[in-house]
């Protein structure tokens, strides 16, 4: 499967840099998990998953259990997960997920982002057949065979284990995430790299040093809105 998680790991390392903006994104995402469901992570386990995948971002404390005690009040605030998929220069593909309180605003602007930057939107389904939903954890220094012997004891099928320079790499099917996520914990696994359930390009496209500015730039911009919660492509970065 190549490269492709070192596109996410250097989304993570860009919005390490980015605290305020990263903290704000996963609090309105918790905020909506614990609204939608119960707000005990041991009990709503898509509340559990925002939480694991905040700690791999450093979230602190303070700020998902402030979300959690904003949805057990009597907020009624409710947010929508939406789905856009559209092209950037070059044919480079691009999938939007957003989590928002306003529709027509978010659309508006995710629209016009592409719009302006060399992209256009596409119709639902236009570019995610492209993308396999894929369970990402990615491990500095440890033992690539007694992982994968781990989790095929735990009955696990994982798609792939593999090395990368010093990093370790897991991709399983996503409903899987929680059972990975315990056998690798079980092993003694507490600090990843990445943790995430992520789309996987099939196939990555390589763009000319212009193209790639121009792409980035959209990608940068898409990210940056308030109710974009992730951005998925299939350009290598590297």
């Amino acid at each position: 499967m190549g490269r492709k998680w070192m596109n996410i790991r250097e989304k993570k390392a860009k919005t390490d840099q980015q605290t305020s903006r990263i903290y704000a994104k996963f609090g309105i995402e918790i905020y909506a998990a614990a609204k939608q469901g119960d707000p005990d992570p041991e009990t709503n386990q898509k509340l559990k998953f925002v939480i694991d995948r905040a700690k791999t971002y450093n979230v602190p404390s303070h700020v998902i259990n402030k979300a959690i005690d904003k949805a057990k009040g009597s907020d009624d605030e409710t947010f929508q997960e939406l789905r856009y998929e559209g092209f950037g220069p070059n044919g480079s593909m691009i999938v939007v997920d957003a989590l928002t309180n306003n529709v027509n605003r978010t659309a508006a602007n995710v629209r016009s982002i592409f719009n302006k930057n060399g992209g256009n939107m596409g119709v639902a389904g236009s570019v995610s057949y492209m993308f396999d939903n894929t369970a990402v954890f990615v491990m500095a220094d440890q033992d690539e065979e007694a992982i994968t012997m781990a989790l095929l004891e735990a009955d696990i099928d994982v798609r792939d284990v593999f090395a990368e320079g010093e990093s370790i790499i897991v991709y399983g099917a996503p409903e899987d995430y929680g059972k990975i996520k315990e056998t690798l914990d079980a092993f003694g696994i507490k600090e990843f790299e990445v943790a995430e359930i992520q789309l996987l390009a099939q196939n990555e496209v390589h763009l000319s040093e212009e193209d790639l500015a121009r792409f980035e730039k959209l990608i940068d911009l898409l990210e940056d809105d308030e109710d974009v919660q992730n951005v998925f492509h299939n350009v290598d970065l590297d």
